[in-house]
């Protein structure tokens, strides 16, 4: 059974760090595009930023740029979110997402992050960025 679980998530400070990780279990992420989205009360969920292809391609959120980077271990079968910078607007349930490169038939990076809503998705994990 596919299976996406989060961790990593917390209180920080505004400026501070936080890594969170999406431990997938039950496939093989070699062969997925992998989405952190989040969402926060009252607002619709938005992608912060994917990789969607094969060969590494990155997405990120223009909000994010700069200060957030998405990695994978395929060896540890997991995905990472390293957020840097942290800010209040920041806080949010944060989600990873999954689906099969071979799923994805958009053509550019930000329609190929959207489609990855369309795939598998874990419980989610609260970061709450405050003094």
């Amino acid at each position: 059974q596919l299976q996406l679980v989060e961790s990593g998530g917390g209180l920080v400070q505004p400026g501070g760090s936080l890594r969170l990780s999406c431990a997938a279990s039950g496939f093989t992420l070699d062969y997925y595009a992998i989405g952190w989205f989040r969402q926060a009360p009252g607002k619709e969920r938005e992608g912060v930023s994917c990789i969607t292809s094969s060969t590494g391609t990155t997405y990120y959120a223009d909000s994010v740029k700069g200060r957030f980077t998405i990695s994978r271990d395929n060896a540890k079968n997991t995905a990472y979110l390293q957020m840097n910078s942290l800010r209040p607007e920041d806080t949010s349930v944060y989600y990873c997402a999954a689906i099969p490169f071979m799923a994805l038939v958009a053509v550019t990076t930000s329609q190929r992050c959207a489609a990855i809503r369309h795939g598998s998705w874990g419980q989610g994990t609260q970061v709450t960025v405050s003094s």
